[in-house]
């Protein structure tokens, strides 16, 4: 598997298709289903060439399987952390390591950002991408939030990882 910077001749598409169904797979049951079944393929894309963010993609055989997003906080309570804004994968993807090789990618990008604090939000619910986190360094730090996602109310969770340098 190699990852790399998301490039200008990547096919958005296909970037925001593994959001779309990372989404319908791991959100499952957390998510309400009339949302996850309403994404549409290309939901996605504007969000990859936003201004102060940044993508990583995962490639295997020649596909895009994988892609994480990151940037400096979005969120004025914690200027200085980096933020990993996402971790997605194709489902068939999941589970076979490829997860911690991009988590630590985008986190050693956030190093070179001069970042030595990151975090994410995680929903409560998703028990699996929590332990996840946990077995990849990251501890929760005690704060949460709420998003509204499909009409519905769900409490997100701050994770948090220390760059030993």
């Amino acid at each position: 598997m190699e990852i790399r910077q998301l490039l200008p001749e990547d096919d958005r598409l296909a970037v925001s298709r593994i959001y779309v169904e990372s989404w319908r797979h791991a959100y499952k049951g957390i998510v309400p289903q009339s949302f996850l079944d309403g994404l549409s393929e290309g939901d996605w894309i504007k969000n990859l060439d936003m201004e102060g963010r940044y993508s990583l993609v995962a490639i295997a055989d020649g596909k895009l399987i994988g892609t994480s997003s990151y940037c400096k906080s979005r969120f004025d309570k914690y200027t200085e952390y980096g933020e990993i804004i996402s971790i997605y994968f194709l489902p068939e993807y999941m589970g076979k390591g490829y997860g911690k090789k991009l988590l630590a990618a985008a986190v050693e990008k956030l190093s070179e950002m001069g970042f030595r604090d990151v975090f994410l939000w995680v929903l409560e619910e998703n028990h699996n991408a929590r332990a996840f986190y946990e077995r990849c360094g990251f501890s929760p730090s005690g704060e949460r939030m709420t998003s509204e996602i499909g009409g519905e109310t769900l409490a997100e969770l701050q994770y948090c990882y220390h760059i030993e340098k």
